[in-house]
């Protein structure tokens, strides 16, 4: 019996997993992968490393895209939360362009699959947040590229963030709600947009 609730989601490929949690006073425990589960629902990456990061709040990465080897990725969060975004980079797809994000935390303890052919990025809600996720082919240097996160084109509606679109992804004319400003890369504040990078 599969331990894994599968939500399939507007775009073609990505999924919500929700692993199936056994608690009670004591604590908790939930299969974090289990490769028949995911072949049962119809997803049959094959994972090659686990990779894990820490960011403090206000910090976006992404969006990030791999150009020659791409990777699937299953991510999730273990401490605090996050915003995570996918974007289709697929020409042929009827979603090409378009994106979708969810709420990632340690407490609803939820999966995203993204397969290969997305950027991907997140952004940290919480004082902290430390981020899991497995991928499907090693790194490789030199390969990432990268789109501008406030891309007009796109129109992530990324929560918390306030401020207006100064024709580049720099994070200075923004801030979080409460005050906390945006820290992103040297990379990823020269990111351009989708169009300058991509094409319809």
């Amino acid at each position: 019996m599969s331990q894994i609730k599968i939500t399939r989601v507007g775009i073609e490929g990505l999924a919500i997993i929700e692993p199936t949690v056994h608690g009670d006073d004591r604590g908790y425990f939930m299969e974090t992968y289990n490769q028949n589960d995911m072949k049962e629902a119809g997803i049959d990456a094959v994972f090659v490393q686990d990779n894990q990061s820490m960011s403090k709040k206000g910090v976006l990465r992404g969006l990030h895209y791999q150009k020659e080897f791409p990777q699937a990725k299953l991510v999730r969060v273990i401490k605090g939360e996050v915003f995570d975004v996918a974007v289709d980079l697929r020409k042929n797809s009827k979603t090409y362009g378009k994106w979708f994000g969810m709420v990632l935390s340690e407490e609803n303890k939820k999966q995203f699959f993204v397969p290969e052919g997305f950027a991907h990025g997140f952004l940290v809600l919480s004082d902290e947040a430390e981020f899991c996720y497995k991928v499907t082919d090693f790194y490789h240097p030199g390969d990432e590229g990268g789109i501008a996160w406030n891309d007009p084109e796109l129109g992530i509606e990324w929560p918390q963030i306030r401020g207006e679109y100064q024709g580049s992804a720099s994070p200075d004319s923004y801030a979080m709600e409460d005050g906390t400003p945006l820290s992103l890369s040297d990379k990823d504040k020269k990111m351009k947009g989708f169009k300058d990078t991509f094409t319809f």
